[in-house]
């Protein structure tokens, strides 16, 4: 998956025991640690991404870059930040037009709040979902791990 890398280096940061909350999130992406302004390959780098995908996020209206003197484009902390929620918005499964649709809620202002807690109310079941599928999902593999190691008994049919 193209962020999984920005995932490794993020669990990494917050480290095993830390819990995961808002503070913490919000010091993967700190002003101070984020650069004023960085280039595609910079921000590609930084999120794990393609530069290609940042581009089509531009196309698709979920963030702003200016350009240079030059026609580059420039990344500022905001739009950076901007990009890591994209990002762990679309590792959770959230749809691109759900983005775009949140996204142009915020562009829209503070009267679209309650709608747009209302898309990740309903996006925090679906990954709450799909947290207890993987759940089950990692039980079923560790009992098959178990029956090939022995430790589960003879009586255990395989699958």
């Amino acid at each position: 998956m193209a962020t999984d890398d920005l995932m490794t280096r993020a669990l990494e940061t917050l480290g095993d025991d830390a819990p995961l909350t808002v503070e913490a999130i919000h010091s993967l992406t700190d002003a101070a640690v984020v650069p004023e302004s960085m280039t595609i390959a910079e921000v590609a780098d930084l999120l794990d991404i393609s530069a290609h995908t940042l581009r089509y996020y531009e196309r698709a209206g979920l963030v702003e870059v200016a350009r240079d003197d030059y026609g580059h484009r420039v990344y500022d902390a905001e739009a950076v930040r901007r990009l890591v929620f994209l990002t762990r918005m679309r590792l959770s499964g959230m749809p691109m037009r759900d983005l775009q649709h949140y996204i142009a809620l915020v562009d829209a202002g503070q009267e679209t709040v309650p709608e747009r807690l209302d898309m990740l109310l309903e996006h925090r079941d679906t990954i709450r979902r799909r947290i207890r599928e993987l759940t089950l999902s990692l039980a079923a593999t560790e009992y098959k791990i178990a029956t090939y190691g022995g430790s589960t008994g003879p009586d255990v049919q395989d699958l």
